[in-house]
């Protein structure tokens, strides 16, 4: 849509796999159920490691939000929608401080899809051997360590995690969706039966799907 068009919203989709594979072109799945109810959908992309840093994805993540609002004026409420490490980086533009990007997006909801809230506990596995953080890096990179107040307007906050995804997946996002609320924010968890870490974002091509329809 151009900037001549009239208002309409934005689903922002950040791919997952593990800060290290994946790319926005693989990143359109969820688009035709959406477009066809007149929702604009934008994969974003970021560099991915080892040719991106952790500081870095999440300040390219960040800046093409900033990007989309100047461009294009008509957007009516930006949609935020994660999976895995994407979720951890939608979860990141949550708590950035827009300030220093002179525009304020007007996120209206977070969807948030067996993500990852806290990167310590990756610190001594093999994710962390191409990512290279230190424990500086990961707790600055954290948002389960960044949870602001949630401002008058915050927006919606869904956490969706799969039934069988790993215990530390589940554990993460209860956690995290408890912190959100304790500061504030309107966050419901969805706990989806029968599905597991890729499944429960690969079925957002299918227009009945529960995460489709919410």
């Amino acid at each position: 849509p151009g900037p001549c068009c009239a208002a309409f919203p934005v689903l922002v989709y950040i791919h997952g796999g593990y800060w290290q594979c994946l790319s926005k072109d693989e990143s359109g799945f969820a688009a035709p159920p959406l477009v066809s109810q007149g929702v604009a959908v934008v994969a974003v992309g970021y560099d991915t490691a080892p040719k991106g840093c952790m500081d870095n994805m999440v300040l390219q993540v960040r800046r093409s939000l900033a990007f989309l609002v100047e461009r294009y004026p008509g957007i009516r409420g930006i949609y935020l929608c994660g999976h895995s490490a994407g979720a951890h980086l939608a979860a990141m533009v949550l708590s950035t401080d827009w300030t220093e990007y002179r525009v304020a997006p007007d996120i209206k909801g977070a969807v948030l899809v067996s993500g990852v809230y806290d990167l310590e506990p990756i610190l001594h596995t093999y994710v962390n051997d191409v990512l290279n953080m230190s424990r500086e890096v990961a707790q600055r990179n954290s948002p389960m360590l960044r949870v602001a107040p949630a401002a008058p307007a915050a927006c919606e906050v869904l956490v969706a995690v799969a039934q069988h995804d790993s215990p530390e997946f589940r554990r993460q996002s209860q956690e995290y969706g408890q912190a959100l609320r304790a500061a504030g924010w309107s966050v419901s968890l969805l706990d989806l039966a029968g599905v597991d870490h890729f499944d429960i974002i690969e079925k957002l091509s299918e227009d009945s799907y529960v995460l489709t329809q919410v």
